[in-house]
């Protein structure tokens, strides 16, 4: 690593100026802890919000939950929240907090290391070292696309891009455009660019189930009622208890299969093509993959200038798409709907132990963590939406807080008991994610019938979590000293 005269010594380093990173920084400077940096590779802040621009992109939650519980904002435009108003939101909580101020932009980390003998972290970006004692990982898992190794992809003439990098200067207007995927991204997009294009092909390697958006503009006098003192936070108590109690099926699989036959209805009213129907109708149990909501993207797909492959694709030769069944089409476009890094995030592959091994290594049987949060063989180190917290009927913000909360409760006990080093016990560890490995195997995740960003390369479920949110926040409510082992310090810390 580069060496530095007088490198400063922090606190905490938060790698990630995203949603988690931002309210983690809020919450550290309300309890006092001011000696902290936020490392944000790009120049600018918001995460996924910040990097997803494409056509349509929208919150899939409720905008009255889609917010810090502790900035709530009365006046959104609409039930469910665009991703420009959602971005204006994380902008403006941030600078009314004076976060800017404590973000190091275009500082993108390539290598953090603890150093035992130091007793700290030595992050490393492209022209800086940053000291610090605890290092928070706030990178999330929704922001590095998956480019798919497909033979003739890197050789396609036409324009290629991902969805979350949208390239808003090609213009499509009459353009023979691909779509490649059809998860959360590309249901929303498509509907907005199948009016533009001459012809759109839609290469899906497996249907979604899809249920109706109930989405509208949020009159006047809504608004006004919002802003009356306790009915926001009591709309968001309501709202957050309706997906707790959907949440229930993701538990009981024969809940939500009950819940499906809404997502049957929603195919049959909108699709009347029985062989187009057939190809949109999943044979999994809804809630196996991400559930999705729209009411534009099945009229969008009735189009005439609308084909659906029910395929995935197998290769690319000019400019011709070739599908796993033979089809072929000829484009100009090709827009990747392929998602993100989820069971392999790429900040494992920049996270090192004292010996040298990155957190890739040591995850290369599957992702694993104390409470989705701390991590055996990493001190001083925490993850935020780390493994198996993943949820598929709730607000991330009700995940993100709960870990916060948790975080701060192990600073504070470090900053109060003079700790220098706090290491999750190996034992806690392995007891805890046989516990969660065991109570997945009931779930909608494990037993619906599909493949999904759920379940690794292994078959090994790393991303979801098997109990309530409920559960969750109770298990992140203060930080639990006997599963750790702790170190005092020799001088003041903190």
């Amino acid at each position: 690593m580069t060496q530095q005269a007088n490198t400063p010594l922090y606190d905490v380093l938060i790698v990630g100026a995203g949603i988690s990173g931002i309210g983690l920084g809020i919450r550290l400077r309300e309890a006092g802890f001011d000696n902290f940096v936020i490392l944000e590779k790009a120049a600018d802040l918001g995460g996924t919000w910040r990097d997803n621009t494409y056509p349509g992109c929208a919150c899939d939650v409720p905008s009255a939950l889609y917010s810090y519980s502790f900035a709530q904002k009365p006046d959104w435009s609409r039930a469910f929240a665009g991703q420009a108003e959602i971005l204006d939101y994380v902008r403006e909580t941030a600078n009314r907090h004076n976060i800017p101020a404590f973000i190091r932009f275009n500082q993108g980390v390539e290598r953090a290391q603890w150093r035992e003998r130091k007793n700290l972290w030595e992050v490393q970006t492209g022209d800086q070292l940053y000291r610090a004692r605890t290092v928070v990982a706030c990178s999330g898992y929704l922001h590095e696309p998956i480019i798919p190794n497909i033979p003739g992809l890197k050789d396609f003439q036409g324009k290629l891009f991902h969805s979350s990098r949208w390239d808003h200067d090609h213009d499509l207007s009459s353009e023979r455009v691909a779509v490649i995927g059809t998860g959360a991204s590309a249901i929303q997009f498509v509907p907005e660019i199948q009016p533009k294009v001459r012809h759109l092909t839609l290469f899906q390697r497996t249907p979604q189930w899809v249920l109706p958006k109930p989405d509208h503009p949020i009159p006047k006098i809504e608004e006004n009622f919002f802003r009356l003192p306790f009915t926001l936070n009591a709309w968001r108590k309501m709202l957050y208890g309706g997906f707790e109690t959907f949440g229930i099926g993701f538990r009981k699989p024969a809940l939500l299969r009950q819940i499906q036959k809404l997502g049957e209805a929603h195919i049959r009213l909108a699709i009347k093509d029985p062989a187009l129907r057939a190809k949109l109708t999943p044979d999994y149990t809804l809630g196996c993959k991400r559930v999705l909501m729209s009411n534009q993207y099945y009229p969008a797909l009735n189009q005439d200038n609308v084909d659906v492959f029910a395929t995935g694709l197998k290769a690319v030769r000019g400019n011709t798409l070739v599908g796993q069944d033979g089809s072929e089409c000829e484009v100009d476009t090709i827009i990747l709907g392929t998602g993100f890094f989820v069971t392999e995030p790429p900040i494992a592959d920049h996270i090192y132990n004292d010996a040298g091994d990155s957190l890739s290594q040591m995850w290369k049987d599957g992702m694993q963590a104390y409470r989705g949060t701390t991590i055996a063989g990493l001190p001083n180190a925490f993850m935020v939406l780390g493994p198996n917290l993943g949820i598929g009927h709730n607000s991330a913000f009700i995940v993100i807080e709960a870990q916060i909360n948790y975080i701060l409760s192990t600073l504070t006990t470090m900053r109060e008991q003079q700790l220098s080093r706090v290491e999750v016990k190996a034992d806690s560890q392995k007891t805890y994610n046989r516990k969660v490995q065991k109570d997945l195997q009931g779930t909608v995740w494990n037993t619906g019938g599909c493949s999904s960003y759920y379940l690794d390369k292994n078959g090994f479920n790393s991303v979801g979590f098997p109990w309530s949110t409920l559960e969750m926040q109770r298990l992140l409510k203060d930080f639990d000293a006997e599963n750790y082992s702790l170190t005092p310090a020799s001088q003041p810390v903190f």
